[in-house]
């Protein structure tokens, strides 16, 4: 709870809240309107709450936009995937979407998220929780028995949650073999998906989450591995962002994630990283093969896979309404892509599932959500930038806390990044879990002993120089 945090640093996360202008509270209209339509929403579409969805999340949340149901099918599968229909509950031009277009996204912060929509719809009434019948738009793709797509349609629907379960508990029922219906399928379509990934040349970082974990009524900082259930999960999400992408393309209208190719003196550059740290890359071989399997706990790995990132910056957004866009791919997906899975959390997934749901039904797409599309893009560059610089804010503050009383002490470190214009670099630690600057002559990809010459919690300055 917020009040468990000690002063400075919940201070900090305030003063965050306020540079950034983050809102604070929903204003009265907003939640009036909300707490209206969470008991009056548009209920229309099939009855499918026999199947038995679940939901896979992190433990303890609440707006939960996914749930999934899987089937065998002769020579290949089923795929039920329900999406939260926002649609039943917000009208365009309204006063929650007219608040929403101005959140774009909900921003998470340690002691507490900053959300798109009042909680009462969010964590309420159009959150597919267990053992309640909501409203959902509901994606049925159908897939061989390699994982490709050989069908794909989505439909207004009621659904009903049976279970809310969490990676760690997924993962151990693969692990232990005690996975059955959904959660065997689960792990067996998502590594076939994840075999196509590859294939294609897409590109998913084998990198650790730097995490704030709740600690001693505090924070402490650790390095996170995603199971791989989660990367099963996701990849069920990329085939419905896929299948959406594919729809409103051929309809010539909609909303895509964008990410262009790597410049050529971009990947020049990481070819050249990846041969001084000595990572194998084959002649002719994608980024997305080198990178897989590689180990971010192996010094020279983890420092080409840094580096790496420059490859997949510059993702966007793409409206059209006539002839598909000039970039439609996503590189790192390696196909078109839309965002249309997390309408509780993200303003344009709710207005491209608007758009795909009119045009499986052979409808055309209402004119208040065509007539908002232009704006999406900005809107969620926006929301994006903001939701980025909170979570970094938020990290080096809990960082600079955490050494505050350190400083002149050394560290074991690797080095994970060269600045060649200004020097120093970047190093990453291994206890506590913090990555910052490091002044003197550093070898990229070795371990080194620092010293920490700055940790300060005002400034959220930390800084280190070789020992």
């Amino acid at each position: 709870m917020p009040g468990e945090v000690p002063v400075r640093l919940e201070d900090g996360f305030d003063r965050v809240r306020r540079e950034l202008n983050l809102p604070a509270d929903f204003p009265q209209a907003v939640l009036a309107e909300a707490e209206w339509v969470a008991e009056v929403p548009r209920l229309s579409g099939m009855d499918l709450t026999d199947l038995p969805f679940i939901t896979v999340d992190p433990p303890g949340s609440m707006d939960l936009d996914q749930a999934l149901h899987l089937e065998r099918l002769p020579g290949g599968y089923r795929v039920w995937y329900a999406i939260a229909d926002v649609g039943a509950f917000v009208r365009p031009g309204g006063v929650i979407d007219t608040e929403a277009r101005t959140r774009g996204a909900t921003v998470y912060l340690p002691t507490g998220n900053v959300p798109l929509h009042p909680r009462v719809l969010s964590e309420g009434g159009a959150s597919l929780l267990p053992g309640a019948t909501r409203p959902a738009a509901v994606w049925r793709m159908d897939l061989d028995a390699d994982g490709r797509t050989v069908g794909a349609d989505v439909q207004r629907a009621l659904v009903r949650s049976r279970e809310r379960l969490d990676y760690a508990y997924v993962q151990a029922a693969v692990d232990t073999g005690t996975a059955d219906g959904t959660l065997a399928l689960l792990a067996e379509i998502g590594r076939l998906r994840l075999a196509l990934e590859r294939d294609r040349g897409g590109v998913t970082l084998p990198t650790p989450d730097q995490e704030m974990v709740p600690a001693d009524g505090g924070y402490r900082l650790e390095y996170r591995l995603p199971l791989p259930a989660e990367a099963w999960n996701a990849q069920l999400s990329l085939l419905t962002g896929m299948a959406a992408a594919a729809m409103m393309l051929d309809a010539e209208i909609g909303v895509l994630r964008v990410l262009p190719a790597p410049r050529p003196a971009d990947l020049a550059k990481v070819r050249r990283v990846a041969e001084a740290l000595e990572v194998p890359w084959p002649e002719g071989a994608a980024y997305g093969s080198v990178v897989h399997g590689l180990d971010a706990k192996v010094p020279q790995q983890a420092a080409f896979l840094h580096e790496a990132r420059v490859l997949l910056r510059g993702a966007g957004y793409v409206a059209f309404d006539g002839a598909p866009p000039k970039l439609a791919d996503h590189a790192a997906v390696a196909a078109p892509y839309a965002h249309v899975t997390a309408p509780l959390r993200r303003l344009v997934d709710r207005y491209a599932t608007e758009v795909c749901l009119a045009v499986a039904a052979g409808e055309p797409v209402p004119s208040d959500v065509r007539a908002a599309l232009a704006a999406l893009p900005e809107a969620m560059s926006v929301s994006g930038r903001r939701a980025s610089a909170a979570e970094r804010a938020c990290v080096d503050l809990v960082e600079a806390f955490l050494l505050r009383d350190r400083v002149g002490q050394a560290f074991d470190a690797m080095v994970i990044d060269v600045d060649a214009k200004r020097g120093g670099g970047l190093v990453q630690l291994a206890d506590p879990a913090v990555i910052a600057r490091c002044d003197g002559e550093l070898p990229l990809g070795e371990r080194v002993s620092v010293r920490l010459v700055q940790a300060d919690p005002a400034t959220r300055e930390v800084r280190f120089t070789l020992a």
